[in-house]
């Protein structure tokens, strides 16, 4: 087992055993491999982390020659969050499209082949899945990332989701509890607020926690929201009532409680990150997330001697941070025996024969891709043999999903018709930019939620007066009547929506 530094008093220990803390680069800085000597017990991976598989193997095992137990969090939700494939776009559909299609098994396929290879890569715990319903359909953060509106549906896939990935020893981690879904405001960038009385709450937000509780997650990621209803003065991330009288007490959750990002506004810009991570663990948190934005030594020695001082001086009980820390270990413990427990049946199952017509490892992304697609006008479209012109239409990225990430269908189309040329586009002129730049070729014209962008809207509606044959393709969430010659919705823009939705256009 790991041997800690001699000098680390116990209470230092368990401080940065609670910290998930990020770092910058493809390699362990020497700080970050020093501070898990003296007690880290966890690392957050980005896309900033990973160049390739074999790279990200390399990494953890770097981080486990130092500590041969330490958890290996990343942020992979598959679909338009993904940081495995950040810089290709991801193999899976999101939960937005697995929703869409409403097969529980399928959705459990998915989320075991996504945790197989991240754990053939050396990750551990997982921060997904999102549980949140998505109720309000203009919510700028979770969109696709939601399974869908109705709580009953996301509750169900929440539930398979978590099996699927733990089958493959990676622990998931349900968020953003109690419920991000019905907020109007990112929580990257301010405080939202979500006003529903008791009994909305509970039939909506909380159904799929339940379900995901039930399922066995083995930790829960909070959200940076106000809940009047459940605590009139704090979020959700620090308050008592929430964390605590709520999950641990009325819902009888006992797994890891991990924060969403601590440097992300709705708490940075309110509390600060160290006297949000005191009241955080305080109210009932294990593990501080931190990392997305701030990522350096200087970051976790901050917190690790706020949350020190806070127990010298009273205000933190020392029981309730060695608590917190001893579940941390706790999960570290079960990733080690849920890992031989996946690596064995895997050997069971590469020994055994495949099922007729079961579904390779290589292609399950695709295939859930395809029956994501809602497809409108196919009875009268002829599909495209020459080129087209591919109008991306690019709304501002929110934080979770990020701006490094491909989408859209132009690369593969041209792998289908050589010659499609294709720019992004935005703004109130962009319909006459469009007609401009693709003169005479057919258009095909890319959206992220249209009906979120008023000139996104007026875009469209500016290409399919002077264009009637232009082909729609919706990668968002469908709010919007579907219009043009033929109206695909992927129900999400990850690289294997595009390729799904390139197939119809292509015919191929």
């Amino acid at each position: 087992m790991t041997t800690l530094a001699s000098g680390t008093d116990t209470l230092t220990r368990d401080a940065l055993t609670v910290l998930q803390p990020g770092f910058p680069g493809t390699t362990a800085p020497d700080w970050l491999l020093r501070r898990l000597g003296e007690g880290l017990a966890s690392v957050g991976l980005f896309g900033r982390n990973i160049a390739s598989p074999d790279q990200l193997s390399s990494l953890t095992a770097q981080l486990r020659s130092e500590r041969d137990d330490v958890l290996v969090a990343i942020d992979e939700e598959g679909g338009d969050v993904t940081r495995l494939e950040a810089r290709t776009g991801s193999s899976f559909p999101g939960n937005h499209a697995l929703g869409a299609v409403d097969d529980v098994n399928l959705t459990r396929e998915v989320a075991h082949e996504l945790g197989r290879r991240l754990a053939e890569c050396g990750v551990n715990l997982n921060w997904a899945p999102s549980a949140d319903v998505n109720s309000n359909p203009s919510n700028p953060v979770i969109g696709v990332r939601s399974f869908g509106a109705d709580p009953e549906l996301v509750a169900r896939h929440t539930a398979a989701y978590v099996t699927g990935l733990q089958s493959a020893g990676v622990a998931a981690c349900t968020k953003h509890f109690p419920g991000h879904g019905d907020t109007a405001v990112d929580s990257h960038h301010a405080l939202p607020r979500i006003d529903a009385d008791s009994p909305v709450l509970e039939r909506r937000e909380l159904l799929p926690f339940r379900a995901a509780i039930a399922a066995g997650s083995r930790a829960v990621m909070s959200a940076h929201i106000l809940v009047p209803t459940l605590d009139p003065d704090r979020p959700a991330t620090l308050s008592l009532s929430i964390l605590t009288d709520l999950l641990r007490g009325r819902l009888g959750y006992d797994g890891l409680i991990v924060t969403d990002g601590m440097e992300m506004q709705a708490i940075a810009a309110t509390y600060g990150i160290e006297r949000g991570s005191v009241l955080a663990i305080a109210a009932g948190a294990d593990a501080i997330c931190v990392g997305g934005g701030l990522a350096d030594d200087e970051t976790v020695r901050r917190l690790r001697d706020a949350l020190v001082g806070a127990v010298r001086s009273g205000e933190l009980p020392e029981e309730r941070l060695a608590e917190a820390a001893e579940r941390v270990r706790g999960l570290a413990q079960w990733t080690a025996s849920g890992a031989a427990a996946a690596s064995e049946a895997e050997a069971d199952a590469r020994t055994g024969s495949a099922s007729a017509g079961s579904v390779t490892r290589v292609d399950i992304g695709l295939v859930a891709a395809r029956r994501a697609l809602t497809v409108t006008g196919a009875d009268d479209f002829t599909p495209l043999t020459e080129p087209p012109y591919v109008a991306l239409l690019t709304p501002v990225a929110n934080i979770a999903v990020g701006d490094e990430t491909p989408w859209g269908v132009a690369a593969e189309l041209a792998h289908r018709l050589p010659g499609t040329e294709t720019a992004g586009f935005a703004g109130e002129d962009a319909g006459g930019a469009v007609l401009k730049a693709a003169g005479t070729r057919r258009i095909v014209v890319v959206v992220r939620d249209e009906h979120r962008h008023p000139w996104m809207a007026a875009t469209l509606d500016t290409l399919l007066a002077a264009r009637p044959d232009t082909v729609v393709v919706e990668m968002g969430v469908p709010q919007a009547p579907p219009r043009g010659a033929l109206h695909i919705a992927t129900h999400g823009a990850a690289r294997v929506c595009g390729h799904a939705a390139a197939e119809v256009i292509a015919g191929t």
